[in-house]
């Protein structure tokens, strides 16, 4: 299918590289209230990668910040000769950019895992990460909090659950999941549910309160503008709702 995906962006099918873009998409989530972009990284010379300059740019002036998706632990096991690798490339490439976000002068990086994945991936990372000293954030697997190596944060990554809360580390919400290529939604999109959703959210407190996602046309879970959720505000009806804290 091209496009991938069954809704029609506002901004029609754009680049989502070009700096034009990247502005009006900063413009947009600050208008939502997100204060930080965490954009897909599939490692050094990937498409991927090339678009992180942009990013960081066209957000340069702004209070706006932007981290990376580490998306190969979801492919395999990534050696800690690679893992070190990467995020020293993160940090002397990209973290020093007053653009990237750090907690506590720490670059922050946000890591998926697969369903095999368990308290040997944690170590992996502790180990990878020592001397490097980047703000890990992994994301969740059955009995996570009992593995001996922790990192900084957790964070579950399942757009197609309305809503799920990590205690104590995050809690994350979906406007809906109707990925491109299957016949019905495996999340419907309801406003109603989203409101609330989004007041639970905020009355979690949770360190990361987190939004799956802007832009991911083709799984269908983006709360970007589109036409058929368009709105006098022109940023649509699902950043009107996070714009008004849920009310």
């Amino acid at each position: 299918m091209d496009p991938f995906t069954k809704y029609q962006p506002s901004l029609g099918f754009y680049d989502s590289g070009a700096g034009s873009t990247i502005r009006q998409h900063v413009g947009a989530m600050q208008y939502g209230g997100i204060e930080v972009g965490i954009s897909s990284w599939w490692g050094v010379g990937t498409r991927s990668d090339s678009r992180v300059p942009s990013l960081l740019a066209n957000t340069a002036g702004s209070s706006f910040r932007w981290t990376l998706y580490y998306e190969q632990e979801a492919q395999g096991d990534p050696t800690l000769a690679q893992i070190a690798s990467d995020l020293r490339y993160i940090r002397d490439t990209y973290a020093s950019n007053p653009s990237f976000f750090r907690i506590s002068g720490r670059f922050v990086v946000f890591v998926y895992a697969d369903g095999a994945d368990a308290c040997a991936m944690a170590s992996r990372w502790a180990q990878a990460n020592s001397g490097i000293n980047a703000y890990i954030v992994l994301k969740v697997f059955s009995g996570y909090k009992a593995c001996p190596s922790q990192p900084a944060g957790w964070h579950q990554y399942a757009p197609a659950k309305a809503a799920d809360a990590q205690p104590g580390f995050s809690y994350a919400i979906s406007p809906g999941f109707d990925k491109a290529n299957e016949a019905a939604p495996r999340l419907a999109r309801d406003l109603n549910r989203w409101a609330q959703n989004v007041r639970d959210m905020i009355a979690s407190g949770a360190p990361f309160q987190l939004v799956t996602t802007f832009n991911e046309w083709g799984e269908g879970t983006s709360v970007e503008s589109a036409t058929e959720w368009a709105s006098a505000s022109g940023y649509g009806a699902y950043l009107d709702v996070l714009h008004r804290n849920g009310n």
